[in-house]
């Protein structure tokens, strides 16, 4: 089955790449070579190829630099999102588009299942909310919206990634303790998306994020642990927790992100690993 990635030189679609299953042929479009702002270009692509599937994980992620670059993170997540809708009727394709737990305000205290209100409160969560509603709106019935959070790899600019530099240069740190969601491997999230793939039949919004929660504070103190074990770092550093207000961003932030996703466990009949389980299994590839 042919199946054509949208970014796939991100983090996502690089684990895409590598978790492919063999029945998948694999086609991947990064941002040098195919730009989803340019509708032309993509639909060019697309008759070319002929995708059975198209799974659009390319998006503006730069969420303090959205508040200044609107009219970029629109023309991704919004305008490109709808691009590759239209690309995917056209062709006959099904489109798989990879949406974010900050379309969400964070006023919740239990996990928001996939019917929730949301109610984004920054660019990057309003434009991936206007993505998601270009798409379910071009293709009814016919798309798979996934949800995910806190999305890391080895690949990539992410926090782990950021942690592991910062606590081998610094002499301490300090990370929020007041915003908590679900760290997601993207190896994780990629195995998810090939499920889905593999069953046409699915449509519709649905949440993945490994398992359990945490804050940010927390998920930098797992970082530190389970690197110093892997010998990825060689001293231990104080962790300070610090709440939101203490650490001002452009951007401002939900506090609580934390998705239900038991219904796409059902549907897939697959439950994700705990999160600080698969902080350690990729720790342990960028050891080997």
């Amino acid at each position: 089955m042919k199946t054509l990635v949208l970014g796939s030189g991100g983090q996502l679609g690089l684990s895409l790449a590598e978790t492919a299953p063999s029945t998948v042929g694999f086609v991947g479009a990064g941002i040098s070579p195919l730009d989803i702002t340019e509708r032309a270009e993509l639909l060019n692509v697309c008759r070319e190829l002929r995708p059975a599937v198209i799974i659009n994980a390319a998006a503006y992620t730069a969420v303090d630099k959205a508040e200044s670059d609107i009219e970029a993170a629109t023309a991704v997540n919004v305008d490109g999102a709808a691009n590759a809708a239209a690309a995917a009727l056209e062709i006959g394709a099904r489109l798989i588009h990879i949406s974010t737990d900050y379309v969400f305000d964070g006023k919740a205290s239990r996990p928001y299942p996939v019917g929730a209100e949301t109610n984004p409160i920054n660019v990057y969560g309003r434009t991936k909310r206007a993505g998601e509603l270009a798409v379910l709106e071009a293709m009814p019935g016919r798309a798979v919206v996934v949800r995910t959070a806190w999305l890391y790899s080895r690949n990539g600019a992410n926090f782990v990634k950021t942690m592991l530099r910062l606590m081998a240069e610094r002499d301490s740190l300090s990370v929020v303790a007041d915003q908590r969601g679900t760290p997601t491997w993207a190896d994780s999230l990629a195995s998810a998306i090939w499920a889905f793939v593999a069953a046409p039949k699915l449509a519709g919004i649905f949440h993945w994020t490994d398992g359990g929660d945490c804050t940010w504070h927390d998920f930098a103190v797992a970082i530190q642990a389970e690197a110093l074990s892997l010998g990825l770092l060689q001293r231990e550093i104080p962790i300070l927790a610090v709440t939101t207000d203490k650490y001002p961003t452009a951007a401002p932030r939900p506090g609580y992100t934390v998705m239900d996703c038991s219904g796409t466990w059902a549907v897939l009949d697959r439950r994700p690993n705990p999160w600080r389980e698969n902080l350690r299994r990729m720790l342990e590839g960028m050891v080997s």
